[in-house]
């Protein structure tokens, strides 16, 4: 894990999920998943969006690099999750978002926070939305 996501993970716990920077008054979670090739468990800071009935998305945008985040990986191959959203802890299971709700969930996020558009016109790859279901 590199030192910005130890420190964001640091400040995120040490205050019931806030965080100052890059990610103030954002809504961010801690993913939890299971490593696709080491079945080592880790953590990655991000953003989500409450799709509401317990359901959360994430995005895979890796501030639009050409590669899929390793996170994204991992929860291809183990799609059992979970997530620290606050003080609390939750678990999940991923499933990548079919295009019709992938198209809705994305449009949203990329009026709500611009950043992500940007994202999307640094790649050429199609930016993968995750829904995370309750379980």
């Amino acid at each position: 894990m590199n030192d910005w996501n130890t420190h964001v993970i640091e400040e995120f716990r040490a205050n019931a999920g806030q965080v100052g920077g890059h990610f103030a008054g954002e809504p961010l979670l801690l993913l939890h998943t299971t490593g696709a090739r080491t079945g080592e468990p880790r953590v990655s800071p991000m953003m989500y969006q409450d799709l509401g009935d317990g359901r959360l998305a994430v995005f895979g945008s890796f501030a639009g690099r050409d590669v899929h985040p390793a996170w994204f990986h991992n929860l291809v191959a183990h799609p059992g999750v979970s997530a620290e959203v606050g003080s609390a802890t939750r678990t999940f299971t991923a499933r990548v978002a079919d295009p019709e709700e992938r198209r809705a969930i994305w449009e949203r996020q990329k009026q709500a926070y611009p950043r992500f558009a940007e994202y999307e016109q640094k790649t050429d790859r199609e930016i993968p939305v995750v829904v995370l279901e309750p379980r």
